[in-house]
């Protein structure tokens, strides 16, 4: 959601757009024109008689009168000329400032240091967040931190034992940037094989883990892999190519799920907690010991006060998994919504229910044998910087029981997997403990990349009906209506809503402009913090964000977004972990897996593009026509297979559906869908109302392709992905 007003402060341009750099020289074509013009003019000698000989000196006039004149107003009409250009450009880029569109690409100019927490601090929350089960991975620990001895990692097995040292191995250094292993074995999973006769894929085993470590080395933008390169790969390991499978060729190294088991008790190791590593003794520019050297401390801030941690948590491994829930560590999806509730969050709903294992297709007293995942849809009801009133939460489900979108996800059927909550800013900031004694103190909550919003106080927002009418007043926008009244405040709060709402109750949050593409079980098993790329940048992009809850690493981004304006920017956020050398903690996973159309969109891998192949964002709306007979022939199977998500990046302006604007979910539903149907065309007699072929659009586009996927599976006129039936 927040990419349409945030990529304004993106870094780069794509490789068809001119480079823009923000730190301009101080000269320009036509002041290097006009310096060339001075250097090069010719040595003019006058000769002198003197009373010996004659002697030649330089003129100061080289040049007759009249074409000296001539030069002089040559050069005056170039100055007025650069000064005019000067100008137009200073215009322009304050123009882009306060109007910029996801398509601009200008990363907000960090000038100081974000940093606020010390070495101390730094290694508390990497010992934190190891000794908790939440680096899974085998990435290195940054020589900065300063750690002299491996911390166990009860989240990697063992490394296999070295039987011969090469002679050219260099000495170990005086710190340390490996993690001990002492966690279950890890038993990778054969590819499964094509079923004969069997038309759907397989779920992923319950309680299989993604090793997102192996995904990244088949994925990696950095290191060349392309985005349909990933598909295949993550398409063939996970089965979804059942019955299309055309390589020839053993796919057996191409696999990353993996299952834990327990080690033998004999091949245990102690899990002794460790003393928090001191900083190695060395040289440093004072001469003396200095416990933050190579820090770089954001200026006129003193450094952080130890962090008050709970104890590690204990992490459950191997046979000691449960595929019941545990109470305190749900599987939670979360998504942010302000405005009506309209067929945005409705499409989203539905490829939720059609993609997850929820256990809609068992008959009654059948037992679900996975964690079943819910989604939380967290409604802000009035605009960002409004107060709720104390019927709000009354208001939101009477709105929602009213809305043709909304109410047939208040079925009974769905009660367990999708809950509404209510959005209450001051209640979430109140209970965050890094927050709620310090965010009242902030000139704004509004602050995205360095751009601050001010609500005026002696007129909050919400405060009378003609306020909240005036129309383009940024500050009074409920939800994004057209490309021109987008809603930045709710972008703004977004932001930070996602970081709130995944450290107090964990999970993973996703925009609501996300579609699910399939099972996320294996996702779940990692248990690592991760969000994924922006594009091409070495950035985060937080429109996929995963965070433990009461984490370590959340307590960090809180305390240190307070002390930098409140800023919960994804490229602020990659700031502040680059600086504190975090950033492995926060796995920055391929944008392929959630977003894999936005190379694309930027001009990158044009030559070997994924499938479909989109130039823009907005080819997803409206499928161009030398391409227009693909989504009904493919279908919802020929949609960036292997994908776990598609991230549409906003366009709520744009229906899915523009011929049957309104939910079709069947006689179950058939009173919303006559309202939605009698709103969509007020000419037309709701009684009287038969639908034609002719009435629908010859092309169907792609958007309209997966709603109607959706809606079939609700209506139980087709299975979902994986070949089971929705029962009621």
């Amino acid at each position: 959601m927040a990419t349409r007003y945030f990529a304004g402060f993106q870094r780069g341009v794509t490789r068809d757009q001119p480079f823009y750099d923000p730190h301009l020289p101080s000269y320009s074509s036509a002041v290097r024109e006009k310096l060339h013009l001075q250097s090069n003019g010719r040595q003019w000698l006058v000769p002198m008689t003197g009373s010996t000989r004659r002697i030649r000196l330089q003129s100061l006039s080289p040049e007759p009168r009249s074409r000296l004149a001539r030069v002089g107003r040559r050069r005056g009409f170039v100055r007025r000329c650069v000064a005019f250009l000067i100008v137009v450009f200073a215009i322009a880029v304050i123009i882009l400032m306060l109007l910029g569109t996801e398509e601009s690409h200008w990363t907000p100019p960090f000038r100081d240091s974000t940093l606020v927490f010390g070495r101390e601090n730094l290694q508390r929350i990497w010992k934190w967040e190891i000794e908790s089960g939440h680096y899974p991975s085998n990435g290195k620990i940054p020589e900065q931190i300063g750690f002299t001895s491996a911390i166990l990692n009860p989240a990697l097995p063992p490394a296999k034992a070295h039987t011969l040292i090469s002679p050219f191995t260099p000495p170990p250094g005086p710190v340390t940037t490996i993690t001990r292993g002492v966690g279950p074995r890890r038993v990778y999973l054969e590819n499964q094989k094509q079923s004969v006769g069997a038309a759907y894929p397989s779920r992923p085993i319950p309680g299989s883990i993604a090793d997102l470590d192996i995904i990244l080395e088949q994925c990696n933008f950095s290191e060349g892999k392309y985005v349909r390169d990933c598909l295949e790969f993550l398409r063939v390991s996970a089965g979804l190519d059942n019955g299309r499978r055309l390589r020839r060729g053993s796919v057996d190294e191409w696999k990353y799920a993996f299952m834990e088991e327990d080690r033998l008790e004999e091949e245990k190791f102690p899990r002794a907690t460790q003393a928090a590593p001191i900083v190695p003794a060395g040289p440093y520019p004072t001469g003396r010991q200095n416990s933050n050297a190579g820090l770089v401390k954001k200026r006129n801030v003193q450094w952080e006060r130890p962090l008050d941690l709970p104890p590690p948590e204990q992490p459950s491994v191997g046979s000691n998994r449960s595929t019941v829930c545990d109470p305190e560590n749900l599987r939670l999806f979360h998504m942010f919504w302000a405005g009506p509730f309209n067929e945005k969050p409705y499409v989203a709903l539905l490829s939720f229910l059609f993609t997850q294992n929820l256990g809609l297709h068992l008959e009654p007293g059948q037992e679900l044998d996975v964690c079943r995942p819910q989604i939380w849809l967290w409604i802000n009801p009035g605009p960002a910087a409004a107060v709720p009133n104390p019927s709000a939460l009354t208001d939101m489900y009477d709105a929602l029981k009213t809305n043709p979108w909304a109410a047939p996800f208040l079925h009974p059927r769905f009660k367990n997997v999708i809950k509404f909550k209510l959005w209450n800013t001051t209640e979430q900031l109140d209970n965050n403990l890094e927050l709620r004694d310090e965010w009242r103190k902030m000139d704004t909550l509004f602050n995205s990349g360095g751009v601050t919003v001010s609500v005026p106080a002696e007129q909050p927002a919400g405060s009378s009906s003609d306020t909240l009418s005036k129309t383009g007043d940024m500050v009074h926008r409920l939800g994004s209506k057209s490309e021109a009244t987008y809603d930045r405040l709710s972008v703004i709060l977004s932001d930070m809503a996602r970081f709130i709402v995944t450290h107090r109750y964990g999970g993973i949050y996703l925009d609501a402009d996300t579609i699910f593409l399939r099972d996320w079980e294996e996702l779940w098993g990692w248990k690592g913090a991760f969000a994924y790329r922006w594009s091409y940048h070495e950035d985060y992009n937080t429109a996929v964000l995963h965070l433990n809850k009461g984490s370590a690493l959340g307590s960090f981004l809180f305390r240190t977004a307070l002390k930098n304006g409140f800023d919960f920017h994804p490229v602020a956020v990659s700031k502040y972990l680059k600086e504190a050398h975090l950033e492995n903690l926060l796995l920055r996973v391929p944008d392929a897996l959630f977003d894999p159309a936005w190379l694309n969109t930027e001009g990158y891998q044009m030559e070997r593009p994924p499938y479909p192949f989109f130039a823009g964002f907005a080819d997803f709306f409206d499928t161009p026509e030398m391409q227009s007979a693909a989504p009904q022939v493919t279908g919802f199977e020929g949609f960036f297979r292997g994908a776990f998500s598609y991230h549409f990046h906003n366009f709520w302006w744009k229906p899915f559906d523009p011929a049957r604007n309104w939910p079709d979910l069947g006689p179950k539903f058939a009173g919303g869908e006559r309202a939605a149907r009698a709103a969509a065309n007020p000419h037309a007699d709701p009684d009287d109302w038969s639908e034609k072929i002719t009435d629908d659009k010859r092309d169907l586009d792609w958007a309209t392709v997966l709603k109607r996927t959706f809606e079939a599976y609700i209506r139980g006129e087709r299975p979902n992905m994986y070949g089971e039936w929705l029962r009621w």
